[in-house]
């Protein structure tokens, strides 16, 4: 099941921004979706299903926002190699 949101977007906006209200809409998706992931509110899977791509379509859209595919630290990454040496 799915939800149908509605945003109002002010004309002078749309006339700034040059685009379609079709294609706003999905760049709105995808920036949501990228910025849930980066807060970690959504796993990459659910985030690319938010921005209506495939996951890999998706991760190659964090190349372009900047954001790490990866939502572990750096620190929380080696905690994890040194738990599995043990």
């Amino acid at each position: 099941m799915s939800k149908v949101l509605e945003i109002e977007m002010p004309d002078d906006v749309m006339l700034g921004l040059q685009e379609d209200a079709e294609h706003l809409a999905g760049e709105l998706r995808l920036a949501a979706a990228v910025k849930w992931y980066e807060m970690g509110r959504l796993s990459q899977s659910k985030a690319a299903e938010v921005a209506g791509v495939s996951r890999a379509a998706f991760i190659a859209e964090l190349a372009r926002y900047g954001v790490s595919p990866f939502q572990e630290t750096a620190t929380e990454a080696l905690r994890s190699v040194k738990d599995l040496a043990g």
